[in-house]
């Protein structure tokens, strides 16, 4: 996926306000959407303001220091240990950016089965933070991965969004891999708002998307988390609803002034509008719609009773007539409207080349 010119602007804009002119550091790692050699690439020009984009599980962040004070002591692969302007304590990630099981074996040096490579994970892991995690500074884990508690159901995986559960994807890992050090675990991937783990020692949080992705999420309360933590403490979490950016809502209405009254009192929204009728949607109709709206963005008619309308029912099709005909009687009976000039078009170049061949 290559996001466009506008909107890799604007990320890089929002993290590095984020940043407080490099006071406040930003962590980013690549997830299962992400080339991670493109996530890496603007890093060095990055951290000179305070963000660190890492792609790979073994990608090494280099020790750097700013005027700010916001300094990266220590690195190694898959972890580093930063210290914050005012803060006395210092703070340690583990960076475990997603990977399908091929990257994932490559990182750990394993060919084994699922239950190995978890194992394995943990292990590597547990290294680190016997390494470099004692209750003197603050121990975070940070990835992209489908992490449960063992023996719980998987939650689903968003519509429309590239599943990571699959063949050659990542296999879940399990909450009681995490090392015992670690306080707090932040996820991406679910973008619902999700507690991974009740009864872990630590929380174990997806934070979910800060904006709702596809309409499959429609009406779906965001959130941002806010995680206070101390050394050698619990971390203490705050669910925080957000309440900017506009919703993206689905309505179902039954008939078009049902539809208009509904689009003039919800005009703060994205919509997906399903239009239920007796009969197709007249281009006035569809006029009428945008003009009360101006976030539609689609509207799916619904003839009640298509049968009645048309006349005609799968045992009356009168299969003399002209492929045209049918085609516009099919393309009627799916889809509710008369099919356009450009579709027609389409379908006459199809049958000619037919004809030829």
């Amino acid at each position: 996926f290559n996001p466009p010119t506008e909107a890799v602007d604007l990320l890089y804009k929002v993290l590095k306000r984020l940043t407080a002119n490099g006071r406040r550091p930003v962590i980013a790692i690549a997830g299962n959407h992400d080339s991670p050699d493109r996530i890496e690439a603007p890093d060095p020009l990055a951290r000179e303001c305070g963000i660190i984009f890492a792609g790979y599980p073994n990608s090494i962040v280099p020790p750097f220091i700013l005027e700010s004070g916001l300094q990266v002591l220590k690195s190694d692969r898959g972890f580093l240990e930063l210290t914050l302007p005012g803060s006395n304590s210092p703070l340690r990630i583990l960076l475990t950016p997603y990977a399908n099981e091929y990257r994932l074996k490559a990182f750990l040096g394993h060919e084994n089965s699922e239950e190995e490579l978890r194992r394995i994970l943990q292990q590597r892991w547990e290294s680190i933070a016997s390494q470099y995690c004692d209750d003197r500074g603050v121990n975070i884990l940070l990835s992209h991965l489908f992490m449960v508690k063992k023996g719980d159901p998987l939650p689903e995986e968003p519509e429309e969004e590239k599943p990571i559960l699959h063949v050659g994807g990542a296999q879940a890992v399990y909450t009681e891999n995490i090392p015992s050090q670690i306080q707090y675990t932040a996820l991406g991937h679910l973008h619902r708002m999700h507690k991974a783990d009740d009864t872990s020692p630590s929380p174990v949080y997806y934070s979910g998307s800060p904006l709702s992705y596809s309409f499959s999420e429609a009406d779906q309360q965001k959130y941002l988390l806010l995680v206070e933590i101390e050394p050698g403490h619990g971390a203490t979490v705050r669910e925080i609803p957000l309440t900017g950016g506009k919703r993206l809502l689905r309505k179902k209405a039954y008939g078009v002034e049902e539809a208009l009254l509904w689009l003039a009192e919800n005009r703060d929204a994205l919509v997906e509008l399903t239009l239920v009728t007796d009969t197709f949607l007249t281009a006035q109709d569809r006029r009428r719609l945008q003009a009360t709206h101006e976030g539609i963005i689609s509207i799916i008619p619904e003839v009640s009773d298509m049968d009645a309308l048309t006349g005609r029912s799968p045992s009356n099709i009168d299969l003399s007539q002209s492929m045209e005909t049918l085609f516009r009687d099919y393309f009627l009976h799916e889809k509710g409207q008369e099919p356009g000039e450009e579709i027609l078009s389409l379908f006459k170049e199809i049958m000619a080349e037919e004809e030829e061949s």
